[in-house]
């Protein structure tokens, strides 16, 4: 099966890259898994971790006695010039509107919310979120604007990925490793929340009783994303990743890839 989904990815144009990795077996598939890529809304999974890794650290703060000033619960004013066009939901609402950071972190990633987005990297600043990626080992994944940053994507100045970063930031959080088990455990639920399910889940959510999946997308003029997670009897982390392709033509690849693993590896 390696063989035939290699052929069909090196099929497709544009830069692809892709990474498959049975959390049971530890049977790994890679094409291109560490090339970097312009990460479109992907970049959100690190943006969230960088997150949750300082609301873990304000916990430490709150055992210790010290003034705890941030929290899943703290209330935000997002302003219209917050808001940014495109994705989501919250810029098309009222100008002040309260949200929690919690909320935000739901809307960006189950709607991949721009606006969310753009509110959370002013909380932390992209240099504090950038760090974080370092720190856990993440070398060719970076963060260099906010969303719709228009004056700085059309300088060149973008955002990056590689399907394998992905990867292993998807199977740190499986095994509860990414930022503590509690963290790890939230992250996976708000995914498993995703509402756009034209790529991975196309075909697995038709299957009576099929599994549970726990992905994010991501999208652009000539890019096309969805890395995530897969439940089963033998669960499995899928990584699609592709600049300048053929968008529609890549949606449907990852539809029957993901389809055809689910298939192989729970019978």
């Amino acid at each position: 099966m390696e063989s035939e989904i290699l052929k069909r990815l090196e099929q497709l144009t544009g830069h692809i890259s892709f990474y498959y990795e049975n959390l049971e077996t530890g049977d790994v598939i890679g094409y291109k898994e560490e090339e970097p890529l312009m990460a479109a809304s992907v970049i959100k999974l690190f943006i969230m971790t960088a997150i949750f890794d300082r609301l873990e650290r304000e916990d430490i703060c709150k055992e210790n006695s010290y003034k705890k000033s941030f929290s899943e619960q703290t209330v935000i004013s997002v302003k219209r010039e917050d808001c940014v066009p495109s994705c989501g939901a919250l810029t098309y609402l009222h100008d002040g509107i309260l949200v929690t950071v919690m909320d935000l972190l739901t809307l960006m990633i189950i709607f991949s919310d721009n606006t969310a987005t753009n509110v959370l990297i002013d909380i932390l600043g992209i240099e504090e979120i950038n760090k974080t990626i370092q720190r856990l080992g993440f070398e060719k994944t970076i963060l260099q604007r906010k969303m719709f940053d228009l004056e700085k994507s059309n300088r060149g100045i973008q955002n990056y990925i590689t399907a394998g970063e992905v990867g292993r930031l998807l199977k740190m959080m499986y095994k509860g490793s990414l930022i503590s088990g509690r963290a790890s455990e939230k992250m996976i639920s708000i995914m498993k929340n995703q509402q756009l399910e034209s790529k991975i889940p196309f075909y697995l959510k038709a299957i009576p009783d099929g599994p549970e999946i726990a992905h994010k997308t991501g999208e652009d003029r000539g890019i096309s994303h969805d890395v995530g997670i897969i439940y089963g009897k033998e669960p499995f982390i899928v990584c699609f990743c592709g600049n300048e392709t053929d968008t529609p033509r890549f949606d449907r690849v990852m539809a029957d890839i993901s389809l055809e693993l689910y298939q192989e590896v729970n019978g």
